[in-house]
Formats: structure tokens, C-alpha cells, sequence
């Protein structure tokens, strides 16, 4: 699949002010600066339709974009380091919890982790949120490109075993770098099979 026409529909600070509408919506999450708006961008093959930014906590808003009159692609504030205060931080965190938890035309979330880090606690605690709920998601490793093979190899094998901690099973998982253009036929083949079955 291809995205042939995508453009902004709208920004909202609260979940009810999202676009009414039943048709499905993919939305992407992840720590500050995961390279989130990168990927967006890479899927849309729109160079700035997600601002990109050095200063992580550049979303703000729920970000709705229409994607061949079809389907949403919703981009969603992320969570972790950002230098804003601890108010504005907590609204975004539960702006993003209702949006995800009430949103009934919700398909899945695309977590978006560096692959360049670590398992982080606050990935850990997002997807065990989501799993609690019973909300769809998968997991995206960003920037391979930027990791030697065997080092990513190891990093991801690691990141399994700690998900197996605490999980029976697995998510999805997919592999990506905006720069080299990796993953975008995945990720979009994934939309388009799930699309086909809602």
C-alpha cells in the first residue's frame, strides 16, 4: 500500500474534540525525541507534515490526518523527558490516556521505541497501560540504522526478554529508520491487511 493523499484535518487538546467520525485511526506514541515525526513523515512521504524538532515535546496536541479519505493517522504528544512543567505534562498525560482508552474507532497504537536505548520504564509502564485495557498495539524500534547489526540484534533480543517478564506473548514487532526509508512497506502493509478486516 501506498499513501497517495494525506493532509491535516484537525488538532485537539481533549479526546472529545477529536473528529467524529467510525473511520479507523492508527495513532503513534513514544518517548520525546523517539523520532516519531521522522516516521510520520516517512510513511506520508510529506517532508514536514509532522513537525520535526531537536526539542523533544514539539507535539502538543492530538493530531488527526486524513489519509486517502479513508483512515486516520493520529499523531499523539509523547511522554518521558520533555522540558515543560510537571502541570502540562500531566494534562498531556491524561489528554493521551482518554484518547486511547475512550476512542472507540481506535485500531491499534504504534509504540515507538529507540533502539538505540535501553529498556526504558516509561515504555514498560505505557504498554503494560495498554495491555491492561486491552488495547491493541505494536511495537516499532526506530533508528536502526543508527546501531551496528550485532549490536542491534543483541539490543532487541535483550528488549524481548524483558518484555517476556512480564508478558505471556508479544506484540507485533517492526523495525524502522526514516532515514534510509526502512519498514514503511511493513508498517503500511499492516495498516492495509487490518484496514480490510474492520
Amino acid at each position: 500500500m501506498e499513501i497517495n493523499r494525506i493532509k491535516f484535518e484537525k488538532s485537539s487538546a481533549v479526546y472529545t474534540e477529536c473528529p467524529v467520525t467510525n473511520k479507523p485511526e492508527y495513532a503513534f506514541i513514544g518517548r520525546s525525541n523517539v523520532g516519531k515525526s521522522s516516521l510520520i513523515n516517512m510513511l506520508s512521504r510529506h517532508k514536514n507534515l509532522a513537525r520535526i524538532s531537536s526539542q523533544p515535546g514539539k507535539t502538543q496536541l492530538i493530531n488527526h490526518f486524513i489519509v486517502d479519505e479513508a483512515w486516520y493517522l493520529v499523531d499523539l504528544p509523547g511522554y518521558g523527558y520533555a522540558k515543560i512543567g510537571k502541570k502540562t505534562r500531566s494534562k498531556w498525560e491524561i489528554t493521551t490516556a482518554e484518547y486511547i482508552t475512550k476512542r472507540k474507532n481506535l485500531i491499534c497504537v504504534f509504540v515507538l521505541i529507540d533502539s538505540r536505548v535501553t529498556p526504558q520504564k516509561s515504555d514498560l509502564e505505557f504498554m503494560q497501560h495498554l495491555g491492561e485495557n486491552e488495547i491493541p498495539f505494536v511495537i516499532v524500534f526506530t533508528k536502526i540504522d543508527k546501531v551496528p547489526k550485532l549490536k542491534l540484534e543483541k539490543a532487541i533480543e535483550h528488549y524481548k526478554q524483558t518484555l517476556y517478564e512480564t508478558w505471556d506473548e508479544l506484540p507485533q514487532l517492526f523495525y524502522s529508520s526514516a532515514t534510509k526509508i526502512i519498514g514503511k512497506e511493513e508498517l503500511l502493509a499492516f495498516i492495509d491487511e487490518t484496514n480490510q478486516n474492520y
